[in-house]
């Protein structure tokens, strides 16, 4: 009988990317899907992919998307798998891609890295950096941005558009992807949290637990409203080409 402890340490890495949003807030004509729209010559999502194609460690990483999506279909060779079983919100997609890794061969012990497919800036290193701080903790981590701004709560009556309070932002960070768990615990937790749950840390923390925080970057951006495209363009092709 093989010993949990040692499948543990023989815990192996995968990346998942729900991709079966429609991005309403990013204010796309015809239809198409934000992750799909295209950013410095090519869709977005596929940015995103090219950063995790980048990490040898990772034993697979799998793409999931609403049945019937077909953009994938025209991509011969893929270096990722795709699977059609993406639900009406992103806990349900990430539930159901966690499935999906199981039914692959993927072990509860298992570490998986879910990213947001619109989080096209993100880099090797800073996947890197989350696998590295995050392999040998007991809960798991994220991503994160320490809060540069001045932190300010609107009032409640009516959302009167009117400041309630300046809060205290030094304990404050933006939650970013990817988020680092094992995949039984993760499995666990969004059981527990149902569909409403808005990241994985949110689920891990119902469980009672506290996810590392692994400093990210303000690039490490979700491109979300019509003006993110833009900046995303450029931050894009400023990598190519370096001052």
């Amino acid at each position: 009988m093989t010993d949990p402890a040692d499948t543990r340490l023989r815990a192996r890495f995968f990346a998942l990317i729900p991709c079966a949003g429609q991005g309403s807030r990013a204010g796309v004509a015809g239809g198409q899907a934000k992750q799909y729209q295209n950013i410095a010559g090519m869709p977005m999502v596929l940015h995103t992919l090219a950063a995790f194609l980048h990490i040898e460690r990772l034993a697979r990483t799998l793409v999931v998307v609403a049945p019937g999506d077909a953009f994938f279909d025209s991509i011969a060779n893929r270096p990722f798998d795709v699977a059609a079983c993406g639900g009406a919100s992103r806990a349900d997609s990430v539930r159901q891609g966690l499935g999906a890794l199981r039914q692959g061969g993927a072990e509860m012990g298992d570490w998986v890295l879910v990213h947001d497919a619109a989080r096209c800036l993100v880099t090797p290193g800073q996947i890197n950096r989350l696998i590295d701080a995050c392999q040998h903790d007991d809960v798991g981590g994220l991503l994160a941005h320490k809060l540069p701004d001045t932190l300010k709560s609107e009032g409640a009556l009516e959302r009167s558009g009117r400041v309630a309070a300046t809060l205290d932002r030094s304990d404050k960070w933006l939650a970013q992807t990817p988020q680092m768990f094992r995949i039984g615990m993760l499995m666990q937790a969004l059981a527990l949290a149902g569909a409403a749950v808005t990241d994985e840390s949110g689920a891990i923390e119902l469980l009672g637990l506290a996810p590392r925080l692994v400093a990210g970057s303000a690039q490490n951006f979700k491109v979300t409203y019509p003006e993110d495209f833009a900046l995303a363009e450029a931050i894009l092709l400023s990598r190519r080409c370096p001052a």
